[in-house]
């Protein structure tokens, strides 16, 4: 059974993942205003793989016998100077959101909760791979470079195309 005070840290992180899929959904928007389809689409994507986080982390709360509680949810920025603004945004958030899991892990296991240290165990790894996928996307912008409008035509199509590649996995 967690403890009240590892309750209100789960509560943190879900909001936390709330406002995660805000944050990309709202980048999503920026991008299909600025013709980036492609772009669009997949922080859209992303934007549904954060509500499934905090529908986990809800998920969970609920089955401990706490009180999932959903905060006020701050608005996200909606202007950025480009694409690689979005994206350096984005890893600059997946890092926040990395040491939060960190902390929670370090918090359950302090606290000897084994159950959510072993829950968390896949937000751990989820991270890891979001952080080398945001890495990844910033070494394509800088190897066509920031001010390449075709490079940025290719790498919008690319980040269309993991969309439908990751859904036809």
């Amino acid at each position: 059974m967690a403890s009240k005070a590892m309750i209100k840290k789960l509560n943190g992180q879900l909001n936390k993942e709330f406002y995660s899929s805000n944050l990309y959904l709202q980048m999503s928007a920026w991008c299909d205003t600025k013709g980036l389809e492609g772009s669009a689409a997949f922080l859209k994507t992303h934007a549904d793989e954060e509500m499934q986080h905090m529908q986990k982390f809800f998920t969970y709360i609920t089955e401990l016998s706490g009180l999932a509680l959903i905060g006020q949810i701050e608005a996200p920025p909606v202007e950025y100077k480009s694409l690689k603004d979005v994206m350096e945004k984005i890893l600059k958030h997946e890092k926040f959101v990395t040491k939060s899991i960190h902390e929670l892990t370090e918090a359950a296991w302090e606290e000897k909760d084994h159950a959510t240290y072993n829950f968390l165990q896949w937000f751990v790894s989820e991270q890891h791979e979001e952080e080398s996928l945001f890495n990844s996307i910033l070494d394509k912008f800088n190897l066509v470079g920031s001010d390449n409008k075709q490079g940025l035509f290719f790498l919008d199509r690319e980040l269309g195309q993991m969309v439908t590649t990751s859904a036809a996995e």
